[in-house]
């Protein structure tokens, strides 16, 4: 068990040996708020802790309680919020089509410690939020289709790279680590305009660490996920710390820059003033964790199901390789060529409704609220899982089969029952973007190898992120 958990048993512990009036008014105050009036069913657990040990490490913590207390709303209290979670595709429609007016996006505590900035004049913490962001993105664009297009013949040139360097002429292969790599190579290149394998390499070290600790119990003492990530958070700032120097002796010299950071460097706010560089390197860290983490991970997990499936590899290949011929030599993939890749995408899908890569995000209430008969208080914080819906038998028949055709045009399911990147105003920005990453790495990967699985057993471990225990080991068969 890792050793922030045990630390809090511990603590829990010395204060129920303390016992009287201390722990009796703790539980006294911690049983008045779960006993207002209309609330959701569930439990709000322990005092301080809630049940946060249990969303952290039960598989099936809102299975669980969907079947314990309500199939539609239940209450908790994880990572220090009272939080109710909403499940079901009305709870995704009613979550989707209300962002604005009853709620906004919340980091958890741990998110927030890690993804923060100072001002320049005091050491007070800023909290980057997930809104600002995406905001910087939104702005001008870089994420359209339209700025997309442009771009894919450079993610194919920097793919095959990657293919050429870490892939050919290898036996055998961990997956989970090549799609990391790949996805952090892009990720830089995209949002930073950089390819140093140097900065690269050094930022990629740390980022693991820190995907590990965004979703943990925010104890800061040495052999806890947070105190990790927290050292991997500042080695990866003072990395970006760097690469925002060398960017902005790019620009004074007159070179011709187009991408995000170039942009959050000379853009000024209402009154001429630039962005701070801390505020920046907090920015570009939490973009550069959005467009690498759930992307690898979808990555890897297309590499698992369709090694388990021959037959699914053959229609995958087939496709692809129709694609390459109507290439010419030396000719990288285009805007074009994506839309092509209809089959393809359907067994990425399907390798995210059986393996969602996030689990689920934060949101916090603005206003009270009513959902499904219950009252929510303002300030309470409201979980999102993409998961409620995915293996249910009424939407996805035989859910525990891994099965493209589902996602065919002919085919459908009902609405808001497969969400993976979210909806309404605030989906994914980065959907497209993660979509043309996916096929880029699909369509160079199928075209060169064939692979099985080293460990076709591999356990799958990690709470808000799914991971194969052993990073996905596979043998290559090289065509």
């Amino acid at each position: 068990m890792e050793l922030s958990y045990l630390f809090l048993y511990f603590v829990l512990i010395l204060l129920i040996l303390a016992g009287g009036i201390c722990l009796f008014k703790l539980r006294h105050n911690h049983k008045s708020i779960g006993d207002q009036e209309n609330l959701p069913p569930g439990s709000l657990g322990w005092p301080f802790i809630g049940e946060t040990i249990e969303f952290l490490k039960a598989e099936n913590f809102v299975y669980d309680r969907m079947k314990q207390h309500s199939p539609d709303i239940f209450k908790t209290k994880i990572l220090g919020e009272e939080t109710a979670v909403i499940c079901g595709p009305n709870g995704n429609k009613f979550l989707f089509s209300n962002y604005d007016n009853i709620f906004t996006a919340f980091r958890p505590h741990s998110m927030q410690k890690l993804f923060r900035s100072y001002n320049n004049h005091a050491a007070t913490p800023v909290n980057i939020t997930r809104d600002a962001e995406v905001q910087v993105t939104r702005a001008p664009g870089f994420l359209k289709p339209e700025a997309l297009v442009g771009y894919v013949g450079k993610m194919d040139s920097i793919t095959q790279q990657q293919m050429r360097i870490y892939w050919e002429g290898k036996d055998e292969v961990k997956a989970f680590s090549l799609a990391k790599t790949l996805t952090l190579t892009l990720a830089c290149n995209f949002f930073m305009g950089t390819e140093d394998p140097e900065h690269v390499a050094r930022v990629n070290r740390s980022f693991y660490d820190i995907t590990l600790g965004m979703h943990s119990i925010p104890a800061n003492f040495p052999g806890t996920k947070f105190y990790k990530a927290s050292k991997a958070a500042a080695a990866v700032r003072k990395e970006l710390r760097a690469v925002i120097g060398e960017k902005k002796a790019a620009i004074a010299s007159g070179e011709q820059t187009v991408d995000i950071l170039s942009h959050m460097i000379v853009a000024t706010d209402g009154s001429g003033k630039h962005m701070p560089e801390a505020e920046i390197a907090d920015k570009i860290m939490g973009l550069l964790v959005a467009g690498y983490s759930t992307v690898a991970t979808a990555m890897t997990f297309f590499v698992k199901y369709v090694g388990e499936r021959p037959d699914i590899y053959h229609k995958v290949l087939a496709e692809q390789r129709e694609i390459g011929a109507s290439k010419k030599p030396g000719e990288l993939l285009d805007w074009n060529d994506m839309q092509k890749m209809k089959y393809s995408w359907n067994v990425i899908c399907e390798a995210m409704r059986l393996t969602p890569p996030l689990q689920g995000t934060f949101r916090e209430a603005l206003t009270d609220f009513t959902y499904a008969g219950y009252t929510i208080p303002k300030g309470w914080k409201v979980y999102w899982t993409v998961s409620t819906t995915n293996k249910n038998p009424k939407y996805f028949p035989d859910p525990e089969k891994f099965d493209p055709s589902r996602h065919d045009e002919t085919n459908s399911f009902p609405a808001y029952t497969f969400v993976p990147f979210g909806g309404g105003p605030r989906m994914c920005p980065g959907k497209e973007y993660a979509r043309l990453v996916i096929l880029t790495f699909v369509h160079n990967l199928v075209k060169r190898f064939k692979w099985e699985m080293v460990l076709p057993k591999e356990r799958i471990i990690g709470d808000m992120m799914p991971i194969p225990e052993k990073g996905l080991p596979i043998r290559l068969y090289h065509h």
